[in-house]
């Protein structure tokens, strides 16, 4: 489970692990009956106080998202649904909208911003590439 923390863009921590756990159940990347981390295990892993992961959650749990089982730990909750391809195109058009207007408020005009979009997609088609031939069976 790759969550990422930003500390300057404002939103509480525990929110942000919240946003983008329902985002991977939601996309189908966390399916139902997946165990999330242990909440220490995560704490550690992303850098923050395992009472904010804790927080993060029971608001997932009371939004049915995640089910504890008892001494087990955390699992995805059979019942959520995954997002059709309308709603995940929404989705990634809102993130779109906000980095746009992070951008703008950052100063950069489009042609700086389509240039750093490139060069992340790069970075990152570069790092897939690594992780699928480091998969047992590529060679």
């Amino acid at each position: 489970m790759d969550i990422r923390i930003s500390l300057s863009d404002g939103v509480p921590i525990y929110q942000q692990i919240v946003t983008q756990v329902r985002y991977l159940v939601a996309a189908g990347q966390l399916e139902p009956g997946v165990e999330l981390p242990p909440i220490r295990s995560l704490a550690q892993r992303i850098q923050v106080n395992p009472n904010t992961v804790a927080r993060a959650y029971r608001e997932l749990e009371r939004e049915g998202v995640v089910e504890k089982r008892s001494t087990k730990g955390t699992f995805v909750s059979q019942s959520v649904i995954r997002l059709s391809a309308r709603h995940r195109q929404s989705e990634l058009r809102d993130r779109i909208d906000q980095l746009l207007a992070e951008a703008r408020q950052l100063g950069f005009n489009n042609d700086q911003l389509l240039e750093q979009i490139e060069s992340r997609l790069r970075i990152l088609d570069r790092k897939q590439k690594r992780a699928d031939s480091a998969k047992p069976g590529k060679n």
